[in-house]
């Protein structure tokens, strides 16, 4: 049985599940019928908010361009801190003191300063998107360039390789692998940023998913639960994962199928 069978039966068997309990909702009213959504209901708010609203596309491609503009610029402002905290004690010691400390502080907080800063457009909820992600790239380029073999470090040293050449033709791609944590730890904590603050800010299914909590529609609610739990499940398998094996194939760490 194939990795994808199993998945699939996985989550019929989750969808059959919830089909039950609604059924038995219905029945026995655990929870209160209006509240409790179904799996008919989502099809039908899935289909209503692609398809004759327009509601959920439209809050889809808004969600998407903020992501996809935030993880950008999280992935070159991390790698370019990271690489300059590697290669500089001095920054190391100062600026990657400041990244440690706004690294523990999460990226939400800094949403109503953006908001004013901003005036309450894209930008805020881009920014925080940035402030989410580019503090988890920056210490994974940081340690992968750290990381490096020095037996590495010496032959290209012994070619004649100077420090600008030493860089960006030995550590660097030796540092991929880690970078790539970085990009999908990016990703990660950019999505949950663009959520929380859509929650709070303007467009986008965040805000959607709120105004359908508002509405007391659960049925949509869960539907922009599915949306976003499917980019992720995409994102993750179609691009993180055959990066992964393109990335650990080239540099002997796994088989090249």
């Amino acid at each position: 049985m194939t990795t994808i069978v199993r998945r699939l039966l996985f989550f019929m068997a989750l969808i059959a599940i919830w089909e039950i309990t609604y059924r038995l909702n219905l029945s026995y009213q655990f929870f209160s019928v209006m509240m409790f959504p179904s799996p008919g209901g989502t099809l039908t708010q899935l289909y209503r908010g692609f398809f004759e609203t327009g509601i959920l596309f439209h809050a889809l491609t808004t969600s998407i361009q903020r992501i996809a503009i935030g993880f950008v610029l999280a992935v070159i402002i991390g790698a370019s801190l990271g690489i300059l905290l590697a290669r500089s004690k001095l920054a190391d010691e100062t600026l990657g003191s400041l990244v440690i400390a706004l690294q523990s502080v999460p990226s939400i907080v800094w949403l109503p300063i953006a908001l004013m800063i901003f005036a309450g457009s894209d930008l805020a909820i881009i920014f925080i998107i940035v402030l989410g992600g580019t503090w988890a790239m920056t210490m994974n380029v940081r340690m992968g360039i750290k990381n490096v073999q020095p037996l590495l470090i010496r032959a290209a040293r012994t070619m004649g390789y100077n420090r600008s050449e030493l860089v960006w033709k030995v550590m660097i791609p030796a540092s991929i692998p880690s970078a790539l944590t970085g990009a999908r730890l990016a990703w990660a904590f950019g999505w949950r940023a663009l959520m929380a603050g859509e929650l709070l800010g303007t467009g986008g299914l965040g805000r959607t998913l709120l105004n359908a909590k508002d509405m007391f529609n659960m049925d949509l609610v869960i539907a922009i639960m599915v949306i976003i739990s499917l980019i992720g499940l995409i994102v993750e398998y179609l691009i993180f994962n055959r990066i992964e094996k393109r990335v650990l194939t080239r540099f002997g760490l796994a088989k090249n199928n």
